[in-house]
C-alpha cells in the first residue's frame, strides 16, 4: 500500500491530452512555472482546463459526471479533430525533480453511446514510481456493474485509499481569473467559487487574524509601488457584519481619504487577487492572463513576484499571456510553451526548441518579443483596412 510523503512536495511534471477539446494529441513537460502562449482560440484555456478537470473530479459536488456536464457534455469536450477516435485521454504524471513520475494517473472515457451521450469509464491507471500498479479498470466488479464505469475511483473516498495522495494534489489545484466585477458585487457572480474572485474578500477576512495582517502589510507594500498614491490597506467589517477592504489614497487633504472595494479600478482588484492568490500556497496555481488592466511596468513585475512568492511554498504556476511585457523578466524559454493551432487540432511545443527564438534572445531580443512575434495572426495588418461599415 502506498503511504503518503509530505516531505515531498508534488508537482504536475508531465501533461499528456488526446482528444480533449483543441488537442488531438500533445505531449507536454511542465516547469515549476510554465507559461502558455498562442493566438486566439488556440486553446490555452482549455489546456488548462484540463488540469481544472481533474480537480473537479474530486471536489465535493463534483465527480466524472459533473465534470463534464459543466463543459457542456461529451460533444464539447471531445476533439473535433479526432475523427473516428471515440476516446478522449488525459495522463499526468506528478513529481519532482529527483523522482519526475512518482505517481502517475491515466484516465480514458467515451460516450456512452446512448442518447445522452454519457460518459463512461475505458480505461483508469494509478501508478507508484511508474512499476507499482496501484489501480486499473475496469476490473472485476466493473464487469459484473457496468454503471460502475460512470465513476471514477479517484472520485471515490471508499476505492483511493492506496493512491489518494493524487486526489488530494488534485484538489489542491485553484484557477484564478479575476472578475473586478465580482469583487465588488459577489451577489452577481453565478457561483461563489473563488476562480472569478467572488468570495476574494471573504476569503481574506476568514484568515486567521495574525496571518491575515501579514497578508495585507505585503499586498499593501506591493500595491503602493504599482498604485504611488495609495497608502494603506486594510479590512473593516460593516455594521450588518459584511467584510470589505478599503484602501487610503494620498490627495491635496493632509490625511488622504479612504475608498471601499466597490471604487477600486479593475487594475487594482486583479491585482489584489493575483497577490493574495500567490501567497496562500497550495497545489498548482492556474492564472489566466493576469496582465489584464495593469499598467505596462507593472506587467513586467508579474514574474519576479510569482517567482519570490512561490521560491519557499514551491508552489507551480502555470499562466496564460499574450503579453510581452510579462515574459521580459525573470523568463526563461525552458518555461514557455508555444501553442500553434492547425486542422488537426492544436500543437503545443517548448520554445527553447526553436531554433530561431533561440538565436533571437541569444542576440538580445527579450523572450517576450522572440516568441509572440510567432503568434500574430497574418492577416493582422489588414484589420484597419477593413469596412466595417459596408
Amino acid at each position: 500500500m502506498a503511504t503518503k510523503t509530505p516531505e515531498r512536495k508534488l508537482r504536475i511534471t508531465r501533461l499528456r491530452l488526446r482528444n480533449w477539446r483543441n488537442f488531438r494529441n500533445v505531449d507536454v513537460k511542465l516547469e515549476q512555472r510554465s507559461f502558455f502562449v498562442g493566438p486566439n482560440a488556440s486553446g490555452k484555456s482549455n489546456l488548462l482546463d484540463a488540469i481544472r478537470f481533474l480537480r473537479d473530479l474530486v471536489s465535493t459536488g463534483g465527480g466524472l459526471q459533473e465534470a463534464i456536464q459543466r463543459r457542456g457534455g461529451m460533444a464539447s469536450v471531445r476533439c473535433l479533430a479526432a475523427r473516428q477516435l471515440p476516446d478522449v485521454e488525459i495522463y499526468v504524471e506528478l513529481g519532482d525533480d529527483d523522482i519526475p513520475a512518482f505517481w502517475t494517473y491515466q484516465l480514458r472515457f467515451q460516450s456512452d453511446g446512448t442518447k445522452n451521450r454519457l460518459p463512461i469509464i475505458v480505461e483508469e491507471i494509478a501508478k507508484l514510481n511508474e512499476a507499482d500498479e496501484v489501480l486499473r479498470r475496469p476490473d472485476k466488479s466493473d464487469k459484473t456493474d457496468t454503471a460502475r464505469l460512470g465513476q471514477t475511483a479517484l472520485e471515490q473516498t471508499s476505492a483511493n485509499k492506496d493512491f489518494r495522495e493524487i486526489a488530494e494534489f488534485f484538489a489542491s489545484v485553484r484557477y484564478l481569473h479575476v472578475v473586478p466585477q465580482f469583487i465588488r458585487e459577489p451577489s452577481r457572480a453565478l457561483s461563489r467559487e473563488d476562480s472569478f474572485g467572488a468570495d476574494l474578500i471573504a476569503r481574506i477576512n476568514g484568515t486567521p487574524k495574525k496571518t491575515r495582517e501579514a497578508r495585507l502589510r505585503r499586498m499593501n507594500e506591493a500595491l503602493k509601488i504599482a498604485i504611488p498614491q495609495l497608502d494603506g490597506l486594510e479590512l473593516v467589517v460593516d455594521e450588518i457584519g459584511t467584510p470589505h477592504l478599503r484602501a487610503k489614497y494620498q490627495h491635496w487633504r493632509g490625511h488622504g481619504a479612504w475608498q471601499q472595494e466597490d471604487r477600486f479600478s479593475d487594475g487594482t482588484l486583479r491585482l489584489l487577487g493575483f497577490i493574495w492568490a500567490l501567497q496562500t500556497g497550495g497545489g498548482p496555481l492556474l492564472l489566466e492572463e493576469p496582465e489584464q488592466s495593469l499598467n505596462p511596468f507593472v506587467v513586467t513585475q508579474l514574474a519576479p513576484m510569482i517567482s519570490r512568492a512561490t521560491r519557499r511554498s514551491r508552489r507551480q504556476t502555470f499562466v496564460t499571456t499574450h503579453s510581452v511585457e510579462l515574459l521580459s523578466q525573470d523568463v526563461s524559454l525552458d518555461e514557455i510553451n508555444l501553442l500553434s493551432p492547425s486542422e488537426n487540432g492544436t500543437t503545443v511545443q517548448p520554445v527553447n526548441s526553436i531554433d530561431q527564438v533561440r538565436e533571437l534572445v541569444a542576440g538580445g531580443i527579450s523572450p517576450g518579443e522572440a516568441v509572440l512575434a510567432r503568434t500574430q495572426p497574418r492577416e493582422a495588418r489588414s484589420l484597419p483596412l477593413l469596412d466595417l461599415m459596408s
